[in-house]
């Protein structure tokens, strides 16, 4: 069974307490070195465990091959871009690099190919979405017109709408014309 270290370190320093021993009974006791012992002794929290400087990837040569082939894929029909094998093809028939396995390159290509996607796409933000437009006041309206029905003291017309909409504000005017006498109704809110 799998105890925790804080475990450990509070059972040497029971055991130290309780019956006397020395560190090296204690590190024959429980089968840990006399270092591990002396950090139980000094601190009931064991120290954090340092982690190992990071391994450079296999990779490290020809990730800058890698990439180019992934800039080409950008501009090229779905059909004709790089797979994981054929990129290792590549790899090895171009640069004589054998030493990539597939899990590794797919890992890398699966980081890197949305990256390189952004990356490309940062450059051509302005041409793609909106473009904001900046209007000054009174500059510019829209107008439209469209035909609806309105019941008017109980008999149903059909009317048209006209609709005129300020740029800059966004504010809104609509009117109904009767087109049949050309009389224009105030619509209640």
């Amino acid at each position: 069974m799998h105890r925790s270290r804080e475990w450990l370190f509070e059972r040497i320093r029971r055991a130290r307490r309780e019956h006397g021993l020395s560190g090296r009974e204690l590190a024959v006791r429980f089968k840990v070195s006399r270092n591990t012992v002396k950090k139980a002794l000094e601190s009931p929290v064991p120290p954090k465990r340092k982690s190992p400087p990071p391994r450079k990837s296999v990779l490290e040569p020809v990730k800058g091959f890698i990439d180019a082939m992934l800039r080409e894929d950008l501009d090229a029909p779905s059909k004709q871009k790089h797979t994981v094998p054929r990129i290792i093809e590549r790899l090895a028939a171009e640069h004589d690099f054998e030493l990539g396995r597939p899990t590794t390159v797919w890992d890398y290509v699966s980081k890197r190919r949305p990256q390189i996607r952004r990356e490309a796409l940062e450059g051509r933000r302005h041409l793609d979405g909106m473009v904001p437009q900046a209007k000054r006041p009174g500059e510019e309206a829209e107008v439209d017109f469209a035909d609806f029905w309105l019941d008017l003291a109980g008999q149903r017309r059909k009317c048209v709408l006209f609709t005129l909409r300020l740029s800059y504000s966004g504010k809104a005017v609509h009117r109904p014309v009767d087109r049949t006498i050309g009389v224009s109704y105030v619509l209640a809110r």
